[in-house]
């Protein structure tokens, strides 16, 4: 027999104060629910002793604060993995005064279930039927004065594009629950897992109340009409396997052409503004007496790094992760999953890594993070530790520099642009299978094991709400990811204007490192100063071609080319060939993850031993790769 878990943190600080769960299924409307009811007012944050993301908001309902709780989307109180068991503690937790169900109207047999047995544990309830338009469009008809009889609890209709009249009806349910609850008429009862209707009970009722309420008005005409709707025409293009891959490539090299070609501009302004403050900050330090070596140090050191990751990380971030949010939103990532899945399934993992691998494009570190979304530890683990292999913003910059300067050519525009953004894609789809393989590797080996059941729902097409997006895309991701690398790549400046200005027999210290890592360099096909770059790299991808510079002409302090062309001219000069700019570009897409993923493997996967393993294990693809290139253009070009 399990116990009820109670919340600690935030919720259950604020135990005198009146309190709402929504509950649902993936992907019913419920947080569009919970934005409607709470604007602005809410904040994120994760379940005590979880790692499962939380939402909590404040729900100003007349004179009375409502403190409402975004419980994780699931489809069932049988927990099978850590979402699910949050969500049912928080979904049975007596102290909240009611619980929202929402249920997507367009398959209620299914949503049922979960309500169902929720009413089996407590009576403060409310069904709330969402998406209502869609199930009218599809001719569907729902009798919800019938469903609530036969439910014995209210029953509202709604449709999350008719914000008014969904937040007057929620507010009207609310007030019933919190009347309820004032006349101690809540039966809130220990969660027993044997006292909950077997599945196959549940189901049955499920689908009986289901046939008793939904009536669906079709006819030859209607079939053929929803058959040739735009997203059953466009759901055939997405998930066909004739069609899905290159449409998707499509959209990979639309996305990172827009990200290119937008980045640039902004990125250039910002850049001018933040070293444009580096002198005042520099006579701003000696003023206060400072000694001039620790006013270098601060300003061209710490200052000039983090200047440089802000610059150079913002604006691409600005515009990949609103894009990614908007096919989030769209309904597009699924199908990238559902497309993924077989090809997952044969390396003994799970189709949901494909949603993280996507993640990974935009943030390394913020993927590990949503691998939180595969229930089975060991298809998580394999997850993390094989995400780094997938370029993120930090590596975007280096990757489109060396494809422009050494086989793109021009200036990024025109007809420059459409083929580095071919070649990007290209090495992105090369990401995908380092992933694969090395996921196929762990699972037969280290993470050795069966892959789990996947259940993975389709949801409908669906509008972008254009202000949650920039709300989730820039406040959730963008700021979150800045913040992180900031902190990492501050105190790197310090170490590497010390490693550069320190000398040791007639070198700096960061010379001395390029001379000793040469002779492996050169067997990769690279040399010592690339390698060198990658090492202090380590708190952001962002630098490394800075530092390249940096030592190659033997400055004190990071270097910026504002000519790529010049660029180019002193990386021949260094003995640059193609073959040097490709196997830069495989190990920059296969080596160590950057600091700040580190950080983040090693809290998720629960150990230093699992970010060791991520370390190594991509180090050593990303070496076997450039070994066989060279080896290949020697022996045969």
């Amino acid at each position: 027999m399990s116990e009820t878990k109670t919340l600690r943190g935030r919720t259950a600080r604020k135990e005198n104060a009146a309190s709402l769960v929504l509950a649902g299924n993936p992907n019913v409307g419920k947080s569009t629910v919970f934005n409607c009811l709470t604007g602005m007012h809410q904040h994120t944050g994760n379940w005590a002793g979880k790692t499962v993301a939380s939402a909590e908001g404040r729900w100003r309902l007349g004179e009375t604060d409502i403190l409402l709780v975004d419980a994780p989307g699931c489809y069932s109180l049988r927990a099978s993995s850590a979402e699910e068991e949050v969500a049912r503690d928080c979904i049975l937790d007596p102290r909240h005064a009611g619980v929202i169900v929402v249920c997507d109207a367009t398959c209620l047999e299914r949503n049922l279930i979960l309500a169902l047995q929720i009413l089996s544990h407590r009576d403060d309830v409310v069904l709330c039927v969402n998406l209502m338009d869609q199930a009218r469009r599809q001719g569907l008809v729902i009798d919800t004065g019938r469903l609530s009889a036969l439910l014995g609890v209210k029953v509202i209709a709604t449709e999350a594009g008719r914000r008014k009249d969904l937040r007057r009806q929620l507010e009207e349910a609310a007030a019933g629950l919190l009347a309820q609850r004032e006349r101690r008429m809540v039966r809130a009862r220990q969660y027993v897992p044997e006292l909950l209707p077997e599945a196959g009970e549940t189901a049955a009722r499920a689908q009986e109340i289901a046939a008793a309420v939904v009536r669906k008005k079709e006819d030859g005409r209607r079939r053929r009409e929803s058959a040739a709707t735009p997203g059953a025409r466009l759901d055939r293009l997405l998930t066909s396997p004739y069609t899905a891959f290159p449409l998707m490539a499509l959209m990979l090299l639309f996305i990172f052409w827009l990200t290119v070609q937008g980045a640039n501009y902004p990125s250039a302004l910002l850049s001018e503004l933040l070293f444009s403050w580096e002198e005042p900050l520099h006579d701003g330090l000696a003023s206060l007496g400072l000694a001039a070596d620790l006013c270098d140090m601060l300003a061209y050191g710490m200052y000039r790094v983090l200047a440089w990751v802000v610059s150079v990380m913002l604006p691409p971030m600005a515009i990949f992760f609103p894009l990614f949010t908007l096919l989030e939103d769209w309904g597009f990532l699924p199908r990238i999953a559902f497309n993924l899945d077989r090809c997952f399934r044969c390396c003994h993992a799970c189709g949901k890594q494909a949603l993280t691998m996507c993640m990974g494009l935009g943030c390394n570190a913020a993927a590990v993070v949503s691998s939180r979304i595969i229930d089975s530890r060991r298809e998580r683990l394999l997850a993390i530790l094989t995400n780094s292999l997938m370029p993120c913003n930090g590596r975007f910059p280096l990757l489109i520099a060396v494809i422009t300067m050494f086989f793109a050519g021009g200036s990024g525009t025109g007809g420059a642009g459409v083929r580095g953004a071919l070649l990007l894609t290209g090495l992105v789809i090369f990401s995908v299978l380092l992933t694969l393989a090395l996921t196929k590797l762990l699972a037969a080996t280290v993470l050795a094991g069966e892959r789990s059941a996947f259940t993975l729902e389709l949801p409908p097409f669906r509008r972008p709400q254009l202000g949650r997006v920039i709300v989730r895309s820039v406040f959730d991701r963008t700021v979150f990811v800045l913040a992180r690398a900031a902190a990492v790549a501050a105190p790197a400046g310090l170490v590497i204007y010390v490693l550069a200005n320190v000398e040791v027999g007639g070198a700096s210290l960061i010379e001395s490192a390029a001379a000793l890592l040469d002779p492996l360099g050169r067997l990769l096909g690279l040399d010592g100063v690339i390698l060198t770059a990658f090492i202090l790299g380590l708190p952001a991808n962002e630098i490394v071609l800075p530092l390249a510079m940096m030592i190659y002409l033997s400055r004190g302090t990071l270097a910026e080319a504002t000519d790529l062309q010049a660029f180019h001219d002193l990386l021949v000069a260094n003995g640059w060939t193609a073959l040097t700019a490709l196997n830069v570009m495989i190990f920059s897409l296969a080596h160590w993850p950057c600091a700040t993923t580190l950080l983040s493997i090693r809290k998720e996967a629960g150990g230093w031993r699992w970010a060791a393993l991520a370390f190594c294990a991509p180090l050593a693809l990303g070496i076997a790769c450039c070994c066989l290139t060279t080896a290949f253009c020697k022996f045969f070009l």
